[in-house]
């Protein structure tokens, strides 16, 4: 924490302080242990052009699921052969832009994203998106992709009528995961479907275990190497040893080097409670709030060490930005300065500029 207290600038707030040294660390940390494992930053967790150039540079990949995503990329210079997409769902102007530009690896869970795949990128390589238990993730994601063992094999079979070519499996445990039994688990269902799949005659070659790797929101949390330790043991077990592994970090890379920096804009007393109003809140930087992803809030001015208990709300006119309640702080003014962490990720990502507030600008120090 000292050392964004150190980086902090004097500038209006919010904004996004990113430390590079510590990015740079964490993206070294994660290529070291990944060992043959393809690693491809997901870029949706902080697409800051800034970030995205420190990302290309240490020689780490891109997962994107959008052509804004993709021209990104390409306007900063970087390789296609370097982008992939994991998204089961793409727009068809997506798949063609990718299949123009080289390319031949297309996500789907569906015989009609199939079918478009086999319209607009012929030929190509289909990985199928596999359903996992996602119960120790802090932000689930069952719900709207993927499917069971029996038909992610029988997807898979029936794309080679199309003339695709089944290449793989893929999943993801849920974002935030904060334990490890999801990991083993989903590998064992990843191993359902590479038997079944061989049954039928077609030897697969990918597996992509996704994000879901976690980071530092107030809870002890598995570590990258613990993680990948976790993996490689089991896919040795399971797989055959010719194997191709792809992981799709996002959180885990960003998170943690970034915090945001918001002044509190107001304060109130209203039925027994503290409430304390900052400028960045959930519509301009902390959406995960409401799926109860948890900030830790830090003054930057030492008001004394007594605290009370706040109502943390951000500074639009909806009742529904409330970000936080319980937060133990000292007293504060108006004008005061606070840093929220961590901050790097699906942060000015998802913000918006609804009702007038600003987007958090990005500083990299």
């Amino acid at each position: 924490m000292q050392r964004f207290v150190d980086l902090c600038p004097e500038q209006e707030t919010p904004f996004l302080l990113m430390d590079r040294a510590a990015l740079q660390s964490r993206v070294e940390d994660f290529l070291m242990h990944a060992k043959d494992c393809g690693v491809f930053y997901a870029v949706k967790a902080n697409s800051d052009p800034q970030i995205v150039l420190l990302v290309a540079n240490a020689g780490m990949g891109f997962e994107i699921s959008s052509t804004a995503e993709l021209d990104l990329l390409l306007n900063l210079g970087v390789d296609p052969k370097k982008i992939i997409t994991s998204n089961p769902i793409k727009t068809p102007g997506f798949i063609e832009k990718m299949y123009q530009h080289g390319g031949r690896q297309f996500v789907f869970d569906s015989v009609t994203e199939a079918e478009k795949i086999a319209k607009l990128a012929p030929g190509s390589d289909v990985v199928v998106r596999l359903t996992v238990e996602n119960l120790e993730s802090s932000w689930p994601l069952t719900d709207k992709f993927g499917v069971g063992p029996e038909e992610a094999a029988t997807l898979l079979l029936q794309s080679r009528d199309l003339g695709l070519n089944p290449a793989g499996v893929t999943f993801h445990v849920g974002s935030q995961c904060e334990g490890v039994l999801s990991w083993h688990a989903a590998l064992e269902r990843a191993a359902d479907v590479w038997r079944q799949v061989a049954e039928g005659g077609v030897n697969l070659k990918l597996l992509n275990i996704g994000g879901g790797f976690p980071a530092h929101h107030g809870v002890d949390a598995p570590s990258v190497e613990a993680i990948y330790d976790i993996v490689f043991k089991r896919v040795a077990e399971l797989f055959p040893s010719d194997i191709v592994l792809e992981a799709e970090p996002g959180r885990a890379l960003v998170a943690d080097s970034g915090a945001l920096v918001g002044s509190v804009v107001g304060k109130a007393g209203r039925d027994g409670e503290n409430w304390l109003y900052l400028d960045v809140g959930v519509f301009n930087g902390l959406m995960e709030s409401v799926g109860n992803i948890p900030y830790i809030f830090t003054p930057l001015e030492k008001n004394g060490s007594e605290t009370v208990k706040w109502v943390v709300a951000g500074p639009s006119c909806d009742s529904f930005d409330v970000v936080a309640k319980d937060i133990a702080l000292p007293d504060m003014a108006v004008g005061d300065k606070v840093l929220i962490t961590p901050g790097g990720a699906y942060t000015t990502a998802y913000a918006s500029t609804f009702n007038g507030v600003r987007i958090p600008s990005v500083v990299l120090a």
